[in-house]
């Protein structure tokens, strides 16, 4: 799979700008719960009042909140505050103030002078510790007036009746830090959330005394926050949709990338090559695995890159949030990635061997349908059919098992997920119980767990798909990196122009690939221009494979093949065949028009040279019976024209292609006596002064040939004229003898 990245390259920027975005993605989807979370704690909890800072207060309560400060924390909070009154305000200023806080008529306000979220931070420090004695001098709760009347029960008896802050006032400081400090010995032990809560119930009484709409504070924090949650979640929905956009872009150019490497990887391929690969395998491996593995880049673009960044962030939120109940998180993820091994480790093998099933499925309905012709003739419908459900049978089972054990992944996550739910409830509301946390906080780290455990579940979800992936990649690298054994020249040699259209077999010796015997043995003669060789010989001896030899079908293993005075091995794969007409046994036409199909050799043939072509390889008359004439379509495979038309079709390719040398496989034998005889005399006529190679099974086709090679097991023993080896040659008597009546041979 790693080998397959490297074509993602040329979508580097791409894959850049997804990251990005799943990086602000995660961004979004991880600020929502602290929100969720602020709105409970402080818009609804605390009123909309964030900290125990004042943005305002009545001067003598910020004088008697004095009191409980020492000396440097005094000094910061009023560094931090501007005094306002009545007096000191012009009318515009003071109107605007009154508007906010109505008792500015009555008495001197204290104002927050600074918006920095630090220096509010030290502040609110000082102010929680503040508020909780000030609460107890002065508040009216069943805590609070114990506390007053034990202080007082401390006093003498002519200041029992006076103002509490007043005593407090006009106490030494040594006195009044020793009482602070018994104080402080106890807030110490009570939860930050508490005191948090205590210090801003006071100031939310402080601020309904001096006219602030607290109802109004506690709307306008939960709109905001609100806006603030609608706009993460909007942003979020627009980073995803830009990720599919450009996910799905990315494993389409990567598909098409692969289709185009792989079609030219095996449209470089020599036989031998194509030995190696099944058709039915090929065209699986172009499609289904390119596919398998496009789906993979998709969603690893999308979720594989996005749940690691989900979950660490994740991660790093609890552990902010609350501490104490890290341990369920780490039980929550040891359970999912033991479900998920467990799983993988049974459903895995099945995977493995799902492509190959999809491979032999294909193959045996390429069979059948191919051979459907030869299957109703032997009336063996019934056995092929049998074939293919077997075929079926295998990959459905296969399939079954490995997605009905994939099944149980979703149902057993969610499980997981209700069960740590369940956890996080129970020892959250201990938490709460006891004030060491919110319910707030609850709800958040209830929702980063479950994006935790999310993200572990869409890795899982992904990984799914990735043995087919990883078994599609492996086969496609398989053709990619499969070297091809007809390499072309490195440094290659120019033709030689006196020895033009020359064909050379100098002890050629061949053998197919881990085969321990030679198919060809010591192959020696010369085709000239203006010449015919024929090359006949008993079925198996050798003659097909000689033929492949000349294009480089196959590359000899022995003695050297020369075209124009050069080895074949030191020219261009282009310059060879572009010498070459070739007619393969079994005449191959493509979809499209005959006019199309005629030009196949040579795109810019003028309609003279396609008409020329057409008559002599005798398709004229055919090809003018026909509504569209040249302009006929041909279906694929040439399925709409006769075996011979179809013959006839790919000689007059050959022959408007021009080439030096014309190559011949058998291809007049779905041509009946007559038009054999006159296609002969035509080519003899026309391409005089070309070389002509011709692979016949009948004698007839090759009795005026200049030279003739007669094989048999893959040797030369004969070569001459048609009445020379009649003579000379016993294999090739005994085949003219099979053909040839005893009058037409006593003639010969």
């Amino acid at each position: 799979m790693v080998k397959l990245f490297k074509y993602l390259k040329q979508s580097a920027i791409q894959i850049l700008i997804i990251v990005i975005l799943l990086f602000l993605q995660a961004y979004c989807d991880l600020s929502l719960p602290e929100y969720t979370s602020k709105i409970v704690n402080v818009g609804i909890q605390q009123g909309g009042i964030e900290t125990a800072v004042p943005k305002a207060i009545k001067a003598s309560q910020m004088d008697k909140l004095l009191l409980f400060m020492d000396n440097d924390e005094q000094d910061t909070v009023e560094s931090h505050y501007k005094l306002i009154s009545k007096e000191t305000l012009d009318t515009k200023d003071y109107q605007t103030y009154l508007k906010s806080y109505s008792g500015l008529e009555q008495e001197e306000l204290y104002l927050l002078d600074t918006k920095d979220k630090e220096e509010i931070n030290q502040l609110n420090e000082v102010f929680r510790k503040a508020f909780l004695p000030f609460l107890l001098f002065y508040g009216d709760s069943e805590q609070a007036v114990k506390v007053q009347e034990s202080f007082r029960a401390g006093l003498p008896e002519e200041m029992a009746d006076q103002d509490i802050f007043m005593i407090l006032s006009n106490m030494s400081k040594e006195q009044l830090d020793n009482m602070l400090s018994e104080f402080q010995e106890q807030f110490e032990q009570l939860p930050d959330s508490i005191v948090e809560q205590m210090a801003v119930a006071a100031l939310k009484e402080e601020y309904r005394v001096i006219g602030v709409n607290t109802d109004k504070l506690q709307m306008n924090y939960i709109f905001l926050t609100g806006l603030k949650m609608l706009g993460l979640a909007l942003l979020a929905m627009a980073a995803t949709i830009t990720v599919g956009f450009l996910s799905a872009r990315v494993g389409a150019n990567l598909g098409r990338t692969l289709r185009g490497q792989v079609f030219r990887k095996v449209v470089s391929f020599s036989n031998n090559e194509f030995d190696h690969f099944s058709t039915a395998s090929l065209i699986t491996r172009s499609t289904n695995d390119i596919q398998q593995v496009q789906m993979f880049t998709v969603f690893l673009l999308r979720i594989v890159f996005f749940a690691p960044i989900l979950g660490i962030g994740g991660v790093i939120k609890v552990l902010k949030t609350n501490t104490s109940m890290a341990w369920i998180i780490a039980v929550a993820v040891m359970a999912i990635l033991t479900l998920v091994l467990l799983i993988f480790t049974i459903a895995m093998p099945k995977f493995k061997k799902m492509q190959v099933l999809i491979d032999k499925l294909n193959l045996v309905t390429r069979e059948i349908l191919t051979g459907l012709p030869v299957i109703r003739a032997f009336s063996t419908q019934k056995h092929e059919v049998k074939r293919f459900e077997q075929a079926n049978k295998d990959l459905n089972k296969n399939n079954l098992f490995a997605f009905r054990t994939m099944s149980f992944m979703m149902p057993l996550m969610m499980f997981v997920m209700n069960v740590i739910t369940v956890f996080i409830v129970w020892k959250g509301g201990h938490g709460i119980d006891a004030g060491n946390m919110q319910v707030g906080d609850l709800m958040a780290f209830i929702q980063y767990t479950m994006q935790i455990i999310m993200s572990f579940l869409m890795i899982s979800i992904v990984s799914i798909m990735l043995p087919r992936a990883s078994v599609s990649s492996s086969r496609m690298v398989e053709v990619l990196d499969m070297e091809s054994s007809i390499e072309e020249p490195r440094n290659s040699k120019p033709l030689m122009r006196d020895k033009k259209g020359i064909v050379e077999f100098n002890h050629v010796n061949f053998h197919y690939p881990n085969a321990n015997e030679d198919v060809l043995s010591d192959i020696t003669f010369t085709a000239k221009p203006g010449e015919t060789t024929a090359i006949i010989g008993s079925t198996g001896s050798g003659k097909s494979t000689l033929i492949n030899l000349i294009p480089r079908f196959y590359d000899v293993t022995g003695g050297e093949i020369k075209i124009d005075g050069v080895s074949i091995r030191d020219i261009t794969l282009h310059d060879l065949r572009e010498k070459l007409g070739y007619v393969p046994q079994k005449g191959v036409l493509f979809s499209g028009t005959i006019d199309s199909n005629l030009r196949y050799g040579k795109q810019d043939a003028t309609k003279e040279e396609i008409e020329r072509a057409a008559r002599i390889a005798q398709a004229a008359d055919f090809i003018e019976e026909k509504p569209e004439k040249y302009n006929h379509h041909i279906a694929q495979g040439g399925t709409n024209v006769s075996g011979g038309q179809k013959q006839r079709l790919s000689i007059a390719r050959a022959i408007a292609k021009n080439p030096d040398i014309y190559i011949f496989d058998d291809s007049f034998s779905a041509l009946d006596y007559k038009t054999d005889v006159t296609l002969r005399k035509a080519l003899k006529e026309e391409i005089e002064d070309a070389t002509v190679i011709i692979v016949a099974q009948r004698i007839s086709t090759i009795l005026n040939a200049e030279q003739i090679i007669v094989l048999d097991e893959g040797r030369v023993v004969g070569k001459g004229t048609h009445k020379e080896l009649l003579n000379s040659c016993e294999v090739y008597r005994q085949i003219a003898e099979s053909q040839l009546s005893k009058e037409e041979l006593e003639n010969e």
